[in-house]
């Protein structure tokens, strides 16, 4: 499944109203380690079927990144049945962000 590209607009929905455990990267286009990210996200999208993964522009939502207390990026945060499950920061291994989720 492709990424889904999250907005203030489109959160609420794609997100806490999933069936389905959420991974939502925040980022910025300007973030060396978020671009790094941007690979493994991808392919964690495209692998993982049992799960939506999304992301969203803080720079473009910051009314987002600030409900969830987003001072550092990139930050993962998973969310199952609409509620925040687990939260981790930096650029990390697949694994290690898939453990959020898992």
């Amino acid at each position: 499944m492709a990424v889904v590209k999250l907005t203030a607009e489109n959160f609420e929905q794609e997100v806490l109203k999933s069936d389905k455990p959420v991974l939502v990267d925040f980022y910025a286009d300007w973030c060396g380690p978020c671009k790094m990210m941007a690979p493994v996200i991808e392919q964690i999208s495209n692998e993982e079927t049992e799960i939506k993964v999304g992301k969203i522009n803080i720079d473009e939502n910051i009314e987002i990144a600030q409900k969830y207390k987003v001072m550092s990026i990139p930050m993962f945060i998973a969310f199952k049945n609409g509620e925040v499950a687990a939260k981790t920061l930096g650029a990390q291994p697949k694994e290690e962000v898939l453990k959020l989720v898992k």
